[in-house]
């Protein structure tokens, strides 16, 4: 399962340790963090995430290396065109905070039928407000669960 985390490069200190907070318990539940890859909440989550033994992917608008925390960098050259690849590599969204890049990954995903769920981010409907890092990732992972099928080979149809 991947978990898009969406918000500003440059954040407060207060999105910093929400969104790092969300990385550590998005890994402590097996799954995925998928972000832009750059600084702000994406490195918190990403930060997060390698604290809590997960792994972290970072799709970037440009062709550099990301922030510090990511194990696979997708280095795309696509500037905010970008948003739309992350979002759909995502199961469920979590935006913390954010400006009008935020907003475009909100409306993508939301466009796509993505579940969005938002710390302190654009009042929208469609965005589920959360009081909190573990009330945003308990729901995403439920959301991720439900909307994978299984791999397994028996899941498949195959033989085991």
């Amino acid at each position: 399962m991947q978990i898009a985390v969406i918000g500003r490069g440059n954040c407060s200190d207060e999105e910093y340790a929400a969104a790092e907070t969300i990385g550590r318990l998005i890994a402590g539940n097996r799954a995925t963090v998928c972000c832009g890859g750059l600084g702000g909440v994406m490195e918190a989550a990403c930060r997060g995430a390698k604290g809590g033994g997960g792994t972290t992917v970072g799709i970037l608008p440009d062709t550099g290396d990301g922030n510090a925390y990511l194990d696979v960098v997708v280095r795309t050259g696509m500037g905010h065109a970008r948003n739309i690849i992350l979002v759909h590599s995502a199961d469920a969204v979590i935006a913390v905070g954010g400006g009008y890049g935020t907003l475009s990954e909100i409306a993508v995903a939301l466009k796509m039928g993505k579940p969005v769920y938002g710390l302190a981010t654009w009042k929208i409907e469609g965005v589920m407000a959360c009081a909190g890092p573990e009330e945003a990732v308990s729901l995403a992972v439920r959301a991720g669960r439900l909307s994978r099928p299984s791999r397994s080979p028996r899941g498949l149809g195959g033989s085991a």
